[in-house]
């Protein structure tokens, strides 16, 4: 009888009376679950040795640090009828509607980037400055002589956000990140602009015209190049990693104490110390949240946890002591998964309980 069930699960044709019956299968031992995870990866690479595309299964893996190492993935389907579709809350979507961009206007005046928002900017002569649209505004032109105004974006948690500057320059903001910059640029200068919590850019290339991140207590700068730079004020760090050409990470209150980047190399600003270090690290990880992902690798649940509430707009209490000593490694598609998922997914490697109120997930022990 699972043997069917197996079948028609992997086939995406099983009931949701028969998953139920699956999945008690797989929990009421150890060896079951192991034969499972390796009949679901012979599916897969029979299914993808048939013509199938990997980029067609949305996929969560998650891999603990240690030896023992268990890789689930999981399709689409498994995790909706994870027999979490009827009792659980989509704070994404829950929350949308409580929370909304913010742009903050030089003239201190402020408006809300919604849904229904799509219009155009001009000034006083009539000229197009940029164009708004729910998911991203694309600024124009330069001005010239005239002093240079700025403007704030505030992107609130489950959240993200695009900008394309008026050189060109595409920047991506992720959850709970506040971002400063020119509504126009001048022909004049240095291109500066201002972060607080995590983006991901394209500079446009200028020689004449150096562009300056300013995170905390360090500046970034570039010519032309693809980076991610993550300065959360929770963070004792600064992060900014190279994709692409060459980047300066510099103290502002000593120059001399920098670092030159190679693409594939992290500079961490360590605001203690306020030492400098670089490694080489795989920047897909860094990236992942621009194409809609939440990657880690030998991460702690803490980091985890702290992604979590950004990505989703919840707060995570955690009680678990089990579950603060562990690292994972894995990859989660956020469209695809809600809070929920992923707590079920980190129990099936390290047990624990939870509870849900409003927004606030508390982790305990399992008695």
């Amino acid at each position: 009888m699972i043997s069917e069930i197996l079948h028609k699960y992997l086939s995406n044709e099983a009931s949701e009376q028969e998953i139920q019956t699956l999945f008690e299968w797989i929990d009421a031992s150890e060896e079951n679950k192991k034969q499972f995870i390796n009949l679901k990866k012979t599916w897969a690479i029979t299914s993808l040795s048939e013509g199938f595309s990997s980029e067609a299964i949305p996929v969560i893996s998650i891999k603990k640090k240690n030896k023992l190492t268990t890789c689930l993935k999981f399709a689409a389907v498994f995790l909706v009828l994870f027999g979490l579709a009827k009792l659980a809350f989509n704070y994404s979507q829950k929350t949308a509607s409580l929370k909304e961009i913010v742009l903050e206007l030089a003239d201190g005046s402020s408006e809300l980037i919604t849904s229904n928002n799509q219009s155009k900017v001009v000034n006083d002569k009539g000229d197009l400055i940029a164009k708004k649209f729910p998911n991203q505004i694309i600024y124009f032109g330069k001005v010239q002589d005239q002093e240079v105004v700025y403007n704030t974006l505030k992107v609130p948690y489950g959240k993200r956000f695009k900008l394309q500057l008026s050189d060109g320059t595409v920047v991506s903001l992720n959850s709970g990140t506040t971002f400063k910059y020119p509504e126009q640029f001048g022909v004049n200068g240095k291109r500066n602009v201002y972060l607080t919590g995590e983006a991901f850019f394209e500079v446009a290339k200028d020689k004449t015209h150096p562009f300056i991140v300013h995170a905390n207590k360090v500046e970034v700068e570039v010519l032309g190049t693809k980076f991610n730079v993550s300065a959360y004020p929770e963070n004792p760090t600064v992060n900014s990693t190279l994709i692409e050409g060459s980047i300066q990470m510099a103290e502002v209150e000593n120059k001399s104490n920098a670092v030159l980047l190679m693409p594939n190399q992290m500079a961490t600003w360590q605001n203690n110390s306020k030492k400098i270090t670089t490694k080489f690290v795989d920047t897909s990880i860094y990236a992942a949240w621009t194409k809609g992902d939440i990657a880690f690798k030998d991460t702690p649940f803490s980091t985890i946890a702290k992604i979590i509430e950004r990505t989703y707009d919840v707060k995570i209490i955690n009680e678990n002591s089990d579950l603060a000593r562990q690292n994972f490694t894995g990859s989660i598609k956020i469209s695809e998964s809600s809070v929920e998922n992923i707590l079920e997914l980190l129990k099936r490697d390290t047990p624990f309980n939870y509870a849900i109120k409003e927004n606030t997930i508390t982790i305990t022990n399992i008695p």
